[in-house]
C-alpha cells in the first residue's frame, strides 16, 4: 500500500496565499457607515418635522424592564418658555412697587461716658402702604434702634422720613406705635390717595412657589429680587434680641434696607414682611419674612392703641438644663433670677432662687416655653405655677398683669 496520502483530500494554506482580494476600507466600512447615518438623520428629520411625532418624543415617558424592575424615565427633553415667568414678574412689580416706600431715620448718638459730644446717625429701611390715608407697616427695628452699647447711647428717632415710588418729595412720618417682641411698627404720613398693597393669605403659601422681595436694599430705591418660597414656619432666633420667630424662608435676595418691605406672591399680594437675613462666609440666599397673617392683629392694635398689651409675670429667668441642674443640685426648669417690684410674681409670693417647672400642668424647661404659655392668656387671667423651692415642690396661683 502506498503510504503517500491522496493529495486530492487535502488543501494547503499559506500565509502568503492571496486566493481572494481583500475589500478596501472604503467599501467595507465607510460606505455602510455613511448610508446608515444618512438613514438615521432622515428618520429623525421626518419625526421632528411631524408635530405629533415630535411632541411624543419630547414629552412622553419611556418604560423598560431591567433585572426584573420596571423603570419609567421622564421625557428626553421639554421646551420651556420663560415668557410667562417674565410676564408674571413684570406684572407683580408694576402692581406692588407703588405700595412700597423708602424710610430714612435719624438718631442722636452720644458717648456713654459723657464726652465727645453728640453726633447724628442715619438708618434706612422699607415700608408697606396698608391704607390709602397714609398708614404704613414696617419693622420695629427700622424706626427704633437697638444698637446702644456700654460705649455709646442712641436716642429715640428724632426724624422719620418717607419717600414714595416715583415721587421726589420726602414726607415726614410719625411713629403711631411699635412693638419689639413682634418687630413690627406702624408709621403715618399726612397724605391721601395712596396705593395700598393688596394683602394675601400667608397660611396658604406653598414651598416652591414664586416669591418677589420689594424694598430699598442699601438705599437703592424700589428694587426687586425674585426667587421661591424655601420653607414655611421656620423657627429663627434674632441674634441681637434673642427673640424667636416663626418665619417664611425665601431665596429672593434680602439685604440691609429691605427690612419692612414686602414679600409678594405671583398674584402681587403681600404674604410677608421682609425682616431678617443670614449672613456670613458660605451663606447665600437665605432670607426671612414675617407671615402677613400674624401681623394683622398687631397692626390693628398698634394703630388704635399705639402699643401691644400683653400679660406680664414680672420675672427674669434662666433656663436650667439637665447638666446645669446636676452641677448645682437643682431641677430642670426656669430659675428665677430677679423679680420686679409690685409685679404679679411678687404679689403671688414667688422668690428669687425658685425654679418654675410647670405652668397649668404643662412642663416648662425654658423661658420661651413659659412665655409661650403665658401669651395664650389674657391680662387678669389666673395661672398656676409649679415651683421647686429648696428641693420641695409647691404650687402658686398668679394673676397676670399688663406689661
Amino acid at each position: 500500500m502506498d503510504d503517500k496520502p491522496n493529495e486530492s483530500t487535502y488543501k494547503v494554506y499559506s500565509s502568503t496565499v492571496n486566493e481572494e482580494k481583500k475589500p478596501s476600507f472604503f467599501k467595507s466600512a465607510f460606505v455602510p457607515f455613511c448610508s446608515s447615518a444618512l438613514g438615521t438623520f432622515l428618520v429623525i428629520g421626518i419625526c421632528f418635522g411631524t408635530p405629533n411625532i415630535r411632541n411624543k418624543i419630547l414629552t412622553s415617558n419611556t418604560t423598560y424592564t431591567n433585572n426584573g424592575l420596571t423603570i419609567t424615565q421622564g421625557p428626553v427633553s421639554q421646551n420651556v418658555s420663560l415668557t410667562k415667568y417674565s410676564d408674571t414678574s413684570i406684572a407683580v412689580a408694576n402692581k406692588v412697587l407703588p405700595s412700597i416706600v423708602g424710610i430714612t431715620v435719624e438718631y442722636n448718638v452720644s458717648s456713654a461716658f459723657g464726652f465727645g459730644g453728640t453726633s447724628t446717625a442715619h438708618a434706612s429701611g422699607s415700608g408697606i402702604i396698608v391704607s390709602s390715608d397714609g398708614y404704613i407697616l414696617t419693622n420695629n427695628h427700622v424706626v427704633n434702634s437697638s444698637s446702644s452699647s456700654s460705649y455709646y447711647q442712641i436716642t429715640e428717632a428724632t426724624s422719620v422720613k418717607v419717600k414714595l415710588y416715583n415721587d421726589d418729595n420726602e414726607y415726614t412720618a410719625t411713629v403711631v406705635g411699635s412693638d419689639s417682641q413682634t418687630d413690627l411698627a406702624v408709621i403715618k404720613i399726612d397724605k391721601n390717595d395712596l396705593v395700598a398693597a393688596e394683602l394675601g393669605d400667608s397660611d396658604s403659601v406653598q414651598i416652591g412657589e414664586f416669591a418677589m422681595a420689594i424694598g430699598n436694599p442699601l438705599g437703592l430705591q424700589s428694587s426687586i429680587s425674585c426667587g421661591v418660597i424655601s420653607a414655611k414656619n421656620r423657627e429663627v432666633q434674632d441674634s441681637e434680641t434673642g427673640t424667636n420667630y416663626n418665619l417664611i424662608q425665601t431665596d429672593a435676595a434680602i439685604n440691609s434696607g429691605n427690612s419692612g418691605g414686602a414679600l409678594v406672591n405671583a398674584d402681587g399680594k403681600v404674604i410677608g414682611i421682609n425682616t431678617l437675613k443670614l449672613s456670613g462666609t458660605g451663606v447665600e440666599g437665605i432670607g426671612f419674612a414675617i407671615p402677613i397673617n400674624s401681623t394683622l392683629p398687631v397692626y390693628e392694635e398698634l394703630k388704635t392703641k399705639g402699643k401691644i398689651s400683653r400679660p406680664f409675670i414680672g420675672i427674669s429667668g434662666q433656663d436650667i438644663d439637665a447638666s446645669t441642674a446636676k452641677k448645682y443640685n437643682l431641677v430642670e426648669g426656669v430659675y428665677v433670677k430677679s423679680i420686679e417690684n409690685f409685679s404679679a410674681a411678687e404679689k403671688a409670693g414667688l422668690k428669687i432662687g425658685d425654679v418654675i417647672i410647670a405652668v397649668d400642668g404643662t412642663e416648662v424647661k425654658s423661658m420661651d416655653k413659659l412665655n409661650e404659655i403665658k401669651n395664650t392668656h389674657k391680662i387678669g387671667d389666673k395661672i398656676t405655677l409649679k415651683i421647686n423651692r429648696d428641693g420641695k415642690e409647691q404650687e402658686i396661683t398668679l394673676t397676670l398683669q399688663e406689661q
